[in-house]
């Protein structure tokens, strides 16, 4: 099909409930993507932190090609010989003892509620269906019903009621107002360490530490959402090392498979995912072989290739020379490793556009903010490939 018939056709039989930059890809390697006509892009979304490894890694699609020529799908109601390994990588890169896989992020946030509530009723003692979750204004903890429930932004909810009850909503960054919503049946505090679909918004120094401060003397279960975050993303293997802390629950997922297949988790401790009996929560399949598989690959990309430090280190020459840009049409620009938040004082989709049309992938958020996020595999050289089109755009 032409590229107007795949959009046509796309538009005619898909629910409309995106709107995608008008460029359709069939191709991609590292930072690098291509559409259907042969034109190359350097992509800096990485499918929203999923393809940190960049695309099509080989190391991953190697064990992918692998395991799926030996069996993809036991269901847990039989034991497979993969899983196991990816509990052990997860503990020797994380020091957490315990894990619960799922697919999507959302599955592993619903996941982490559920623990927390078990927890709060079993172990700490809250009165029943009285437990409470204190949660972040501009939060993004993904789509299912219950999440959107304590979402802020009013289009997520926009006709998706009636709404999970349990939460309570604070100002980011504002470790007072927690302070105030504190009581009796408070089970957890759950936040992104750096809020990715708000802008990159990142907290105060010394946020984290004061949530975990309070968390150990109320003794609450203070939650991470690292699912974009996480994983390098933030120039740390994840963003809550910081502030120097360790959330007694972390939720990862997106570039836990490097792209190539929807694997997500909770790590934890005994003490929370201990809860679970057989039969109190599952997934036919969260925890398969061939998803372990990738997963573990994916990890092992991570550390060989040095992807965190990477971020890093690439993450500051970018955020830098963006920074040189002198044009009153950008308001601010954050970042943390290779994630950047470029904000505008207007729309910054017609941006956006205009470096699609000069081969660089970005999408807006918040209708002002432009959000940079290329693979971490991205080199000083294409950084500066994008440095260029980025000053023609915005100079």
């Amino acid at each position: 099909m032409t590229f107007t018939e795949i959009i046509e056709t796309e538009e005619k039989y898909g629910a409309n409930n995106y709107k995608p930059l008008d460029v359709v890809l069939e191709k991609g390697k590292g930072v690098w993507v291509e559409d259907i006509e042969g034109k190359k892009y350097l992509d800096c979304l990485a499918a929203y932190s999923a393809v940190n490894q960049g695309h099509c890694h080989p190391h991953i699609y190697d064990a992918m090609v692998e395991q799926a020529k030996k069996i993809t799908l036991t269901s847990r109601a039989f034991r497979n010989d993969k899983l196991p390994l990816l509990y052990k990588k997860l503990n020797e890169m994380t020091g957490y003892e315990m894990f619960l896989p799922m697919n999507s992020g959302a599955e592993a946030v619903e996941s982490a509620i559920k623990a927390v509530r078990k927890w709060a009723y079993n172990v700490k003692g809250i009165e029943k269906n009285k437990a409470e979750i204190i949660v972040a204004n501009d939060n993004f903890h993904g789509r299912t019903l219950s999440i959107v429930s304590f979402s802020s932004e009013e289009q997520y909810k926009d006709g998706f009621g009636p709404f999970t009850p349990g939460f309570h909503l604070v100002k980011f960054g504002d470790i007072e107002e927690i302070k105030s919503k504190i009581n009796k049946n408070t089970a957890g505090i759950m936040i992104e360490p750096i809020q990715g679909e708000a802008g990159i918004i990142i907290p105060p120094d010394g946020y984290l530490k004061q949530i975990r401060e309070i968390c150990d003397e109320h003794n609450i279960a203070f939650i991470c959402d690292e699912i974009q975050s996480g994983l390098g993303r933030s120039g740390k293997l994840f963003a809550y090392e910081y502030d120097n802390v360790r959330p007694d629950m972390v939720i990862i997922g997106k570039a836990l498979s490097g792209g190539f297949y929807p694997v997500s988790a909770v790590l934890s401790s005994k003490e929370y995912l201990g809860v679970f009996n057989p039969g109190d929560h599952g997934s036919t399949f969260g925890g398969n072989p061939l998803g372990a598989a990738v997963a573990i690959a994916a990890l092992e990309v991570l550390e060989n290739e040095k992807l965190v430090e990477n971020s890093f280190n690439l993450g500051e020459y970018f955020v830098s020379e963006l920074r040189k840009i002198s044009n009153p049409i950008i308001k601010d620009i954050r970042s943390r490793g290779l994630w950047i938040g470029l904000e505008l004082t207007e729309n910054a989709r017609p941006y956006c556009e205009k470096l699609m049309e000069l081969g660089v992938l970005c999408k807006d958020t918040h209708h002002t903010i432009i959000r940079v996020a290329p693979p971490l595999v991205i080199t000083k050289d294409e950084i500066d490939w994008a440095l260029e089109r980025f000053r023609k755009v915005l100079v």
